[in-house]
């Protein structure tokens, strides 16, 4: 179940990124500037956010099942992402980003239920491979844009759509309920409420958006400084940054594996703060490593990328074990949406500190996160084990 659970969300996760990937030459294609750009992948994140925030208030990931409520999500979310090609209008793309955005609020948080659902004792375990496959699903695109350079846009868009497509039948055929959350429950209107009151769902959620301020803004902008720091040597970037990209994502896979196995041998929050303070490290260390070689910026990438992804199943685990049964999927869904609205504050932040100042010391602006989720994660150890 768990393998066929991360396939699926691997296929699904494709339509994230699939925008930013392609954003130079659909930026190239309707003359979209920077800002405009970045909004190729906030808008998704806005529409994330709408979307889990209302499936929090409905209780949607509890009251319905989470299997069917997966494979809706891969469908909607693959028309919107595969009609972008059909307009040229900004306004009409930020839209239909928006629409992907608010789709996958139906795949990725009711994704962690359905595998938290099959594992009780591992489950740090489970959700590490699990958001290992969310950070494959999210660098595939830029893998296909770093060597698929005479592939249109249009047909990466595509591609994207269609796997989303396979992901769901997966979920929605091959895959069933497990015995450890309940599958659907009724409505609670006081749900938000008893989650928001656990002091260990609390602490795990405040530690998951200091993890978030960083993560996303890192992996949509990882390309960008990339690329501005091989001009800055002479060196003719070409897709170097999209190979970048696709390291620092595709390493963090490794990483929530890796560190879903330690949670469970040595304490989720343990695991948790020391990426997050690995991570905080990288995001200090950037900056001086602008203008360095390929091979530095690479080594950069697998470090960062591996540690700044690799606690985030840890905290959706620790949310899982702090809250009841019959409220898992509202709990996940609350704490994804809460981090997910930090992202669009930190990812509109960075173009606009670097449009000013230059990409060198911009993420410096994101070590605070980090450093924050880490005492969260301290002040969690003091009163769980977990």
């Amino acid at each position: 179940m768990l393998a066929l659970v991360a396939l699926s969300q691997f296929l699904g996760m494709t339509l994230w990124f699939s925008a930013t990937a392609a954003a130079p030459r659909i930026a190239a294609d309707l003359g979209l500037g920077s800002i405009q750009v970045a909004w190729l992948t906030i808008a998704v994140q806005g529409g994330f956010v709408g979307g889990t925030l209302v499936s929090a208030i409905l209780n949607l990931a509890d009251v319905f099942n989470a299997r069917r409520l997966f494979a809706f999500g891969c469908a909607v979310g693959a028309v919107a992402n595969a009609s972008v090609i059909w307009t040229t209008d900004p306004f009409v793309i930020f839209a239909l980003r928006f629409v992907t955005g608010v789709a996958l609020a139906c795949v990725y948080p009711p994704g962690m239920k359905i595998a938290a659902g099959w594992f009780k004792e591992r489950r740090g375990t489970a959700l590490g491979v699990l958001v290992g496959a969310l950070s494959l699903g999210s660098a595939f695109p830029h893998l296909l844009s770093f060597t698929a350079s005479a592939v249109s846009w249009h047909s990466l868009m595509l591609t994207s759509s269609a796997l989303a497509l396979v992901g769901g039948a997966i979920v929605w055929l091959a895959v069933d309920d497990g015995p450890h959350v309940t599958a659907s429950a009724p409505f609670d209107p006081h749900a938000i409420g008893a989650v928001v009151r656990n002091r260990g769902a609390r602490l795990a959620t405040f530690g998951y958006l200091g993890h978030m301020w960083e993560l996303y803004a890192m992996w949509a902008w990882i390309s960008a400084f990339a690329t501005a720091s091989l001009l800055d040597a002479g060196v003719p970037p070409q897709r170097t940054g999209s190979l970048i990209a696709f390291v620092a994502i595709a390493s963090g896979a490794l990483g929530c594996v890796a560190a879903g196995v330690w949670a469970d041998r040595w304490g989720k929050a343990r695991i948790a703060g020391g990426a997050l303070a690995v991570s905080s490290a990288c995001s200090a260390l950037a900056g001086f490593l602008f203008g360095a070689p390929v091979w530095a910026l690479l080594l950069l990438s697998i470090i960062w990328g591996f540690s700044v992804v690799a606690d985030s199943a840890q905290f959706s685990a620790l949310v899982t074990e702090h809250s009841p049964r019959t409220h898992v999927g509202t709990a996940l869904t609350l704490q994804t949406s809460a981090g997910f609205l930090l992202t669009m504050v930190s990812m509109q932040l960075l173009p606009l500190a670097a449009a000013r100042y230059g990409w060198q010391w911009v993420f410096l602006l994101l070590v605070p996160g980090p450093v924050l989720g880490a005492w969260a994660m301290q002040r969690l150890r003091l009163t769980s084990p977990a």
